[in-house]
């Protein structure tokens, strides 16, 4: 396969579907979360949960990056915009994510704040070399594959001796998430309802295959990482229902054209030079995770907003009637929340899921809202 075209070959999908339900055993549930909202995006858009057996069900996972920031991280963010007055650049889903008293970053944008959309970290770099007057600060978020680029934008401003510029980091990592997930406090690891794990496929291109070795091990939950074409997640589900099968739980990679074992050293190393782990990380819908987000070494801490403003954090409780945090568990599925295509949908968001088109929520409601009406003859 050379082109994307033959990543979606209905006929072929069909062919390993119906060798998923041969496969199958009819006694048994198999409950795969896909952890990766890019997935979630493709099982959506291309109906591959359609294919399946009803046995085999996919279950929704918290890697959408917009979708784990806390209400907490955005609040800074407001604050450094609204009351701080710098210069305020993120990525376009983040700034619809929902704050605290109602607000966002787009709202606070409309309330007089200089809040700008960008499109690369190199985007603020430049707004910070074009306004030398003011602060301006690039909020960083996502996983390990939007991580390097935000390294480098902190050394070249190191290394131009940039005095306005710096770096309000909220960036995560994706294997403590997972197993965060399978140990939750209180929770016995065996017990957790799932079977194994879609692995993500941008993140995997950065790390490797080989961080899921040890989770996998531990807690016998086999993992397939997968490309974002929807012939890539629906053999991963094959791969994943034979170990089930065999007993097994390894690491396989589906996505052999893009991840190797060991994943991007020189990403990895820019990674390393500039950040290191907090020892915990409030994720919206998991609480605090432990070692799972990066901070800014002190070697660079010119750059780091949270000390250059003199930053704390504070949780904040998510809307009581939004589903938002089971849902990134989960624990529910979209249409299990009340607001869900009525008062909450993607022009007016009450929660993050339904933020992005990565988030479980939007997915959902850009491709899967039909389905849920009962058709009901005349």
């Amino acid at each position: 396969m050379k082109y994307i075209d033959e990543y979606r070959d209905g006929e072929l999908a069909q062919r390993i579907a119906e060798r998923i339900r041969d496969e199958v055993r009819p006694e048994r549930q198999y409950r795969f979360m896909e952890f990766c909202g890019g997935h979630t995006h493709a099982i959506s858009r291309y109906g591959v949960s359609d294919l399946l057996p009803a046995n085999v069900r996919m279950i929704h996972g918290p890697g959408c990056p917009v979708c784990v920031l806390p209400i907490g991280r955005i609040d800074l963010a407001v604050k450094l915009a609204l009351e701080d007055g710098a210069i305020l650049c993120s990525y376009g889903d983040t700034l619809r994510v929902p704050a605290s008293g109602g607000l966002s970053l787009l709202r606070a944008k409309a309330q007089g704040a200089d809040i700008r959309m960008i499109y690369s970290p190199s985007d603020a770099l430049k707004i910070a070399e074009a306004n030398p007057k003011r602060e301006v600060v690039f909020l960083a978020i996502g996983f390990e594959t939007t991580t390097p680029p935000t390294a480098l934008v902190i050394r070249d401003a190191a290394a131009r001796g940039l005095k306005n510029f710096s770096v309000l980091c909220c960036h995560v990592l994706t294997p403590a998430a997972i197993e965060h997930i399978l140990a939750a406090p209180g929770q016995d690891p065996a017990a957790v309802e799932l079977d194994g794990f879609v692995g993500p496929a941008h993140v995997s291109i950065i790390i490797g295959s080989e961080p899921y070795a040890e989770f996998a091990r531990r807690y016998r939950k086999p993992v397939v990482i997968a490309g974002f074409e929807p012939l890539d997640v629906i053999q991963a589900i094959l791969m994943l229902v034979r170990q089930v099968n065999d007993g097994r739980a390894e690491v396989e990679n589906e996505f052999v054209r893009a991840v190797g074992r060991n994943g991007n050293s020189a990403a990895q190393t820019l990674m390393d030079e500039i950040f290191e782990l907090r020892e915990s990380f409030e994720w919206r819908g998991l609480g605090e995770v432990p070692f799972s987000a990066l901070r800014i070494r002190a070697e660079f801490a010119a750059f780091d907003a949270e000390k250059r403003f003199d930053l704390h954090y504070r949780a904040v409780a998510d809307n009581k009637a939004c589903e938002c945090g089971p849902i990134l568990r989960g624990q529910k599925k979209p249409t299990d929340c009340r607001l869900f295509g009525s008062v909450c949908t993607p022009e007016n968001p009450m929660g993050s899921c339904m933020v992005s088109n990565e988030g479980a929520c939007a997915a959902h409601y850009a491709y899967g809202r039909y389905k849920d009406i009962e058709v009901v003859a005349v």
